[in-house]
């Protein structure tokens, strides 16, 4: 009987076998010492890398530094004219190639927005919205009106000269 059929499946652990159904024979045709395997989702970095430990570290700090880079710039967009959030996403992105608290973060943040999303669709939220909006546009413009009423309307370019 062969290692397949006797409910032992040496034969798909990996090694190959040497006929007699016994322990996979170790196949080694190189001279380097065989990778580990990350865990699935963890890294993202080169095998070459992840095999040596302190390119790994340092492999990890550039992409804390590249990832820290785009999230500052995201913060600074946030009160300029630019993409802020999708930035700061973009960079937590990065990040959540080597660090697993930026893949939970990523992974809350999306159930969030895609939460957010199905609430805004919801037939009554939307008409909710749609009346506060209309309530919030008619009082604004009361007080635009009142305002000028009350101040009159000069434009900058009028300075009554």
């Amino acid at each position: 009987m062969n290692a397949e059929s006797n409910g032992g499946g040496h034969a798909a652990s990996g090694g190959a076998t040497d006929g007699t159904g016994d322990d996979p024979v170790e196949v080694t045709g190189t001279s380097e010492p065989p990778v580990k395997e990350p865990a699935p989702g963890i890294s993202k970095a080169p095998r070459f890398v992840q095999a040596r430990r302190t390119l790994h570290l340092s492999w990890q700090v550039g992409v804390f530094v590249v990832g820290l880079a785009i999230v500052g710039l995201g913060i600074v967009m946030l009160p300029l004219p630019g993409p802020g959030w999708v930035v700061i996403f973009l960079g937590m992105a990065v990040w959540a190639t080597e660090f697993v608290w930026a893949q939970i973060i990523l992974r809350w943040t999306k159930r969030k927005v895609t939460e957010a999303a199905q609430r805004a669709l919801d037939p009554r939220v939307r008409r909710r919205n749609i009346i506060l909006t209309t309530i919030g546009c008619v009082i604004a413009g009361a007080l635009l009106a009142a305002y000028t009423a009350r101040y009159g309307f000069v434009m900058p370019w009028d300075t009554g000269s």
